[in-house]
């Protein structure tokens, strides 16, 4: 698991790093000496185990360094659906989400939390 250092600029402990959505962004599969985050509901998870589903020119390299949680929430892949806020999903939709959640939970370590 990624160990909290300042060589990434995170300083905080494992599960309660705070990152903006830019900080987030440095962490999108792009720089292989950097884990690989995405978020859901603004939580962030480490996928670096699943680093090859998530990098550049791969299937879910879409989420990658984003806060996912309405594309996922709406089963897209478009860029355009990565975004944070999930407020307009209809009920279906978020119980997909909250499906995501619950499989990124029992598959990868929490890192933080986005904030801005």
């Amino acid at each position: 698991m990624f160990a909290a250092n300042a060589d990434y600029g995170v300083r905080s402990a494992p599960g309660t790093t705070k990152f903006t959505p830019q900080q987030l962004a440095e962490f999108n599969g792009t720089d292989d000496s950097k884990p690989v985050y995405l978020a859901l509901k603004g939580v962030v998870y480490n996928v670096s185990s699943a680093r090859k589903m998530y990098s550049p020119g791969s299937g879910y390299a879409v989420f990658a360094g984003k806060d996912a949680s309405r594309a996922l929430g709406m089963s897209s892949m478009k860029p355009d659906d990565c975004v944070a806020d999930y407020s307009t999903l209809n009920a279906e939709q978020m119980e997909t989400l909250d499906k995501w959640v619950l499989f990124y939970q029992k598959k990868y370590d929490i890192v933080g939390v986005v904030s801005n």
